[in-house]
């Protein structure tokens, strides 16, 4: 707001927000009331007992000033009171110099990027988007040949009767409500029994696209011809960004539609400016290997081996140039799903193989990666004991389920407990 009067504030020194954020990323909440309310005991005024709320509302500038001031000077106070008990937290903590060095200064980069936004072409989306509305019409003809009639595509009632009473299909299970469910999961299980479940799932992601962006996303467009989203720091449990009004996060990249959509985001200056898109190379599997301190990971990264084919190697005893693709391909899925905690079933569906194979897979794995396996087993103790984990610039994260006696929460548990370690979002 103050940018854009020209006025910039230097240096930013401390934002509550954030550092309450810090101390307790399960969130909580972290507005000024909330946190006055927690850490000082004291409510605050409310802004709906100056400008009310609903139709009746009014904006600041025609409540009183006399009402206003106790108000505004209320919001420094607390600010002010605030600060040196958050300060003292965080250097408890140990996460001074992931508040100072990254968190804020990221404040005034994305103040940057917010401000600055992303242009976006409003005549590519709407002819997009009445190509999109005949393809959509054209697989509604073909939903109601498949189904042998004409229902309503966005009624769960009336697409479980399709289903199940007019199909047949099994019913694989049933809504908290008692109905049959007709989820994605659901319609992916059930389109192995007949064509009806693909042609919505295709539906069903084409009406998102266009509902979502599409249709949306030229209404966001401001005068300078951009949309201004906004990039939010405490929103999320791994210290991950996260954007919002609009999301521009969640654009598939894969499927040719979302990759079209995207093609909607230009330079400011198209003759002159490009778009760039950068990548970190396979970083979660070098925090494993910096992590674990497993010298055959470290020294295929040092020595720019194709880690992928190298773990492939010493599992199948090969030279690295007799690895096969699938050899490869294999050994890929393996690396990426031990930070995941993949396990023997869920390799053994993701490779198409036995559930012998896979064990066997990931047993040879850590037979050759003693280090990794003690890693992992140490993060998840550590978790155990603590109830949370750090990250490489320390981070905390609340690991809640880890002692649960049901094995799927337990499990989840410590899944996110590798997770959070090895992924570079969570630093």
């Amino acid at each position: 707001v103050l940018r854009r009067e020209g006025i910039t504030i230097k240096p930013l020194l401390f934002d509550t927000m954030i550092a309450a954020y810090l101390l307790d990323p399960t969130g909580r909440g972290y507005s000024l009331d909330s946190l006055s309310l927690r850490y000082l005991g004291r409510k605050n005024i409310s802004i709906e007992s100056l400008i009310g709320k609903g139709k009746s509302q009014l904006t600041m500038d025609l409540v009183p000033l006399k009402n206003v001031v106790p108000y505004a000077c209320e919001d420094v106070d607390v600010v002010m009171r605030l600060k040196p008990l958050l300060e003292e937290g965080l250097k408890k903590e140990g996460l001074e110099n992931l508040f100072n060095e990254v968190e804020m200064p990221l404040v005034e980069v994305l103040a940057d990027m917010q401000l600055w936004g992303v242009s976006v072409d409003a005549g590519y989306l709407r002819s997009l988007s009445k190509e999109m509305g005949e393809k959509i019409e054209a697989l509604k003809v073909e939903v109601y040949e498949s189904a042998g009639q004409e229902f309503n595509l966005d009624s769960p009632r009336q697409l479980s009767n399709i289903l199940y009473n007019k199909l047949g299909l099994p019913k694989v299970r049933k809504t908290k409500t008692g109905q049959m469910a007709t989820d994605a999961d659901v319609l992916m299980q059930l389109a192995a029994y007949h064509r009806l479940p693909a042609l919505l799932m295709q539906y069903r992601t084409l009406a998102k696209f266009k509902t979502t962006y599409i249709d949306s996303l030229p209404s966001l467009i401001l005068s300078d011809g951009r949309v201004h989203t906004s990039l939010n720091q405490t929103a999320t449990a791994t210290g991950r960004l996260s954007s919002s009004e609009p999301n521009l996060q969640n654009i598939p990249v894969r499927d040719e539609w979302g990759r079209r959509i995207r093609r909607a985001f230009i330079p400011a200056d198209p003759k002159n400016w490009s778009l760039l898109s950068a990548d970190y190379s396979q970083i979660e599997l070098r925090f494993l290997a910096h992590f674990s301190a497993d010298e055959g990971l470290r020294s295929a990264f040092e020595n720019g081996e194709d880690i992928h084919k190298f773990v492939a190697s010493r599992i199948h005893k090969v030279k690295p140039e007799d690895v096969t693709p699938e050899m490869r391909r294999q050994a890929k899925v393996v690396n990426f799903g031990i930070i995941y905690g993949l396990s023997a079933h869920g390799l053994a569906t993701e490779l198409s193989i036995s559930h012998h194979e896979a064990q066997e897979y990931i047993d040879k794995y850590f037979e050759n990666h003693p280090r990794v396996r003690e890693f992992l087993d140490s993060v998840i103790e550590k978790a155990r004991k603590d109830g949370y984990v750090r990250t490489i610039m320390g981070r905390i994260r609340y690991i809640s389920g880890i002692d649960a006696s049901d094995k799927q929460t337990k499990s989840l548990a410590e899944r996110l407990a590798v997770n959070t370690v090895c992924l570079l979002y969570t630093s």
